[in-house]
């Protein structure tokens, strides 16, 4: 009860109640009286009358109103909504709406594609990494393996440099698929040289359309950490081969692709736990802190692209234990850059 006073809303609720309690109890007191001496059952009536449409009123301009809105604040709290704050008809007060306004303002995507942006210059100075200098080191070390004739090495430093390239440099709003893609296949490159023949990966799409297809934007690092989680939360712990497909389709308005693998899958548990968190918006991801350690996680990606384009789209997952997982990132259909559009 005490931690409950704390909020205006709680008082205002108990006072209201009270205040109600107090003119039932009153009526009741005047309907024992009138129905004793036999006078006033009219005003006793119009009493009980007025009553009823006081609290039809109260529930219907206050209460049901106010639960909506402590509904959709308590579901933008826990990260499952955001949207839903900025399209409340009824305000709990003209603050609150100017607040609500501000919020709006300050989550613009401008804003969130520029904090992003700080995120990746943070991390390159906080990891002490020097693009050019690591370039030029692994351009080296690519030169002198040439020369010495392993060959082998040499692919692998020219696939490590180059992924490192793009990871790193020129942090852009959107990039084409067609990029995304060649930057997969790279890390795929490092990592046949660990896993060998044990790792295929094979990506579908209509060839007749690959034009367009690979022209379509996407968020940069959508599709390498889904790769990165596959390999080693599924095929690494799985005893034998591990195919990884990459299935590419589009709808009149958007960009579907499915990431598959073969690996040792998971639990209906785990699968629930982690489908709740994609569930939910965030902004931990443009933290410094948030995944200095463990990299951008799926969620991280999942957050990115809701918050970019709206909840609609994002990340779902299926899975069947000892069977495999399917990672699903669905798109808004973009075949131009976001600035280029809304310059025009």
């Amino acid at each position: 009860m005490k931690k409950s006073m704390r909020y205006l809303s709680y008082r205002l609720m108990w006072m209201l109640a009270i205040t109600f309690a107090l003119m039932l109890v009153f009526l009741i007191t005047l309907t024992v009286i009138a129905i004793q001496d036999r006078k006033y059952l009219f005003l006793v009536s119009a009493g009980y009358l007025l009553l009823g449409i006081l609290v039809y009123v109260y529930y219907k301009w206050i209460y049901r109103p106010f639960k909506e809105s402590s509904k959709v604040l308590q579901l933008f709290a826990t990260g499952y909504t955001i949207n839903g704050l900025f399209g409340q008809n009824v305000f709990l007060s003209p603050e609150i709406e100017e607040v609500t306004k501000k919020v709006q303002e300050i989550m613009n995507t401008d804003e969130l594609i520029s904090a992003t942006k700080k995120q990746a210059q943070y991390l390159a100075l906080q990891n002490q990494i020097n693009p050019h200098f690591l370039y030029n080191t692994l351009e080296g070390i690519r030169g002198e393996t040439l020369n010495a004739g392993l060959e082998n090495v040499a692919k692998m430093t020219e696939a490590l440099a180059t992924f490192f390239r793009y990871t790193i440099s020129n942090v852009e709003n959107l990039v084409a698929l067609e990029d995304e893609l060649t930057n997969v296949n790279n890390y795929y490159i490092i990592q046949r040289y660990r896993f060998g023949e044990r790792l295929n990966l094979s990506v579908e799409y209509d060839t007749e359309d690959e034009v367009d297809i690979m022209s379509y934007k996407l968020p940069k690092l959508t599709l390498q950490p889904i790769v990165e989680n596959a390999i080693y939360h599924g095929i690494e712990r799985k005893i034998g081969n591990g195919k990884l497909r990459i299935k590419i389709e589009t709808t009149a308005t958007r960009l579907i692709i499915t990431i598959s693998d073969d690996g040792v899958g998971m639990t209906e548990e785990r699968l629930s736990e982690i489908n709740d968190k994609l569930n939910r918006t965030t902004l931990d991801y443009i933290k410094p802190d948030s995944e200095a350690h463990s990299g951008i996680a799926a969620v991280n990606v999942n957050n990115r692209i809701k918050l970019l384009f709206g909840e609609e789209y994002g990340i779902c997952m299926y899975s069947t234990l000892n069977v495999g997982t399917d990672v699903e990132i669905t798109l808004p259909l973009i075949k131009k850059d976001m600035k280029e559009r809304n310059e025009k």
